[in-house]
């Protein structure tokens, strides 16, 4: 019975290219991106997205596809990109990706608030829509999006139906198969009549997927640790731009087995140079003190000197908090602490623990790719073990207080393979709701802060219980002063 269904779909999606070909790129081969062409005849996953939302009508399936093709001509859907759009309509924050419903969905957040009906600007709009939609399909490949029309605060002049209609036909005709509901929040009583108009829009296929909710109904979709404060959830992001929000989280630059020799061989340089910065910073008398230890080390043969630097990199910045998720216990809880530009950004650490009876497969993504080595960034831990990840700056780079990290675990059957290639089908395979997902931010921290005295102190073997305190007093004066949401 399967076998026949791959079949029949098979020959649907052929049939549907060739008709394509000969009935409408023949005489409109310049209506059409060359690109999409192309790969209309190279991704059954795109086709197959169009002929399902037709109810594999291949007609009406073609009819959609010369729409959709015309429009991504117009509107070069292909050549978008950040600089394609004005950058004050990136900095209000109106329209975003972030945080996922209750079926694993990637909301969609239209802030309806930060709109104001204006033609001048309308194409600009239509554009940071399809750059959006454009950017997360490419990325997702066929993954849908839950629509989030949050209509708090919203007056009668900030409700544009023309750019309503185009978000509409934007699943409807452009990216088919891409919507899995679109939740009407806070919709004030006057809109009741525009929003029947939206219903007529939508057509019988996709009405179903309207879904009007209040403060004490939003929680039926969407979780409150992905809801702001306003609907009555816990999620403490905050947009800001640059850079583009939080969930572009990209594979970083060091997957598994060891860091660049050129990286292992600058951790005992590191150590020294940092040994002179903090020279400079620090009273006379803790100088002699250190001068003293340093002597003390000198007499230590080279070997144990080696393992002593390899294992105070691991302890010097061990964090204290203690996210403690399902799968695991992330440490620290909420931000990773680098040094300041002038103290050389050096490493920190994630420390991984298993609270679960199975392997937890984990795997660590950034918004900053290009910015870090992360060892390991795609590995398991064993039931109740634990596991140091190294996070470094890479190539001179600066941390941002934007960059972000996202730790993503699931359970693993006993009877799996860790290597590298059972587990990435094993990320291939395992169903979103039984991934845990949890964030981290970026702190960085001012070279005149004793945070430097952290690294030092271990580097120059001095007592647990000092390094402790400093850290223990430097936790405690930050939280003080400077902790607030990017």
């Amino acid at each position: 019975m399967a076998e026949c269904h791959t079949q029949n779909k098979a020959k649907l999606v052929s049939e549907t290219r060739r008709r394509f070909e000969a009935d409408y790129v023949t005489d409109k081969s310049d209506k059409y991106d060359p690109r999409d062409v192309e790969r209309l005849q190279q991704d059954d996953n795109w086709v197959e997205s169009y002929l399902l939302w037709r109810h594999n009508n291949v007609d009406e399936t073609l009819k959609m596809l010369d729409e959709s093709f015309q429009w991504r001509k117009e509107m070069s859907v292909n050549d978008l990109t950040e600089s394609s759009i004005p950058r004050w309509l990136l900095e209000i924050g109106g329209i975003y990706l972030h945080g996922y419903d209750k079926e694993g969905n990637k909301l969609f957040w239209i802030r309806v608030k930060y709109h104001i009906k204006d033609h001048k600007t309308t194409l600009d709009k239509k554009k940071l829509i399809a750059f959006w939609l454009e950017r997360y399909a490419k990325r997702e490949n066929g993954k849908p999006v839950t629509v989030m029309f949050d209509l708090s605060e919203t007056g009668i002049n900030s409700i544009d139906m023309d750019f309503v209609r185009f978000i509409i036909n934007c699943f409807k005709v452009y990216y088919p198969k891409y919507l899995s509901k679109m939740v009407i929040f806070d919709m004030p009583w006057i809109m009741n009549a525009a929003f029947k108009i939206v219903k007529s829009w939508l057509g019988p296929e996709a009405v179903s997927l309207l879904k009007f909710a209040s403060k004490n109904e939003v929680q039926d979709y969407v979780s409150v640790e992905y809801l702001p404060p306003h609907m009555g959830g816990t999620d403490p992001f905050k947009y800001s731009y640059p850079p583009l929000v939080d969930d572009d989280f990209q594979t970083p630059l060091c997957e598994n087995g060891p860091i660049a020799s050129e990286d292992e061989a600058s951790s005992k340089e590191d150590l020294e140079s940092d040994g002179k910065e903090t020279l400079e910073t620090i009273s006379s008398e803790e100088q002699t003190a250190l001068l003293k230890k340093i002597n003390v080390t000198e007499h230590t043969s080279k070997a144990e000197e080696n393992e002593k630097v390899d294992s105070k990199m691991k302890a010097f910045k061990k964090p204290l908090s203690v996210f403690k998720g399902p799968l695991l216990h992330i440490s620290p809880a909420e931000e990773l602490y680098f040094g300041s530009t002038e103290s050389g950004e050096k490493k920190t650490l994630i420390v991984l623990t298993n609270v679960t009876k199975n392997i937890v497969a984990f795997k660590v993504r950034t918004t900053a790719p290009e910015k870090y080595r992360v060892k390991p960034s795609n590995s398991s831990c064993d039931p109740g073990a634990s596991v140091d990840i190294v996070v470094s700056p890479h190539g001179g780079l600066t941390v941002s207080a934007q960059d972000r990290f996202l730790i993503m675990a699931a359970e693993m059957e006993q009877s799996s393979g860790t290597g590298p290639a059972e587990l990435t089908q094993f990320w291939k395979e395992v169903p979103r709701n039984k991934v845990m997902e949890h964030r981290l931010r970026c702190h960085i921290v001012e070279s005149s802060k004793p945070t430097t005295l952290t690294l030092k102190d271990n580097a120059f073997n001095m007592s647990d219980k000092t390094s402790e305190d400093l850290y223990l007093q430097f936790a405690n004066s930050s939280r003080e002063s400077d902790f607030s949401t990017p």
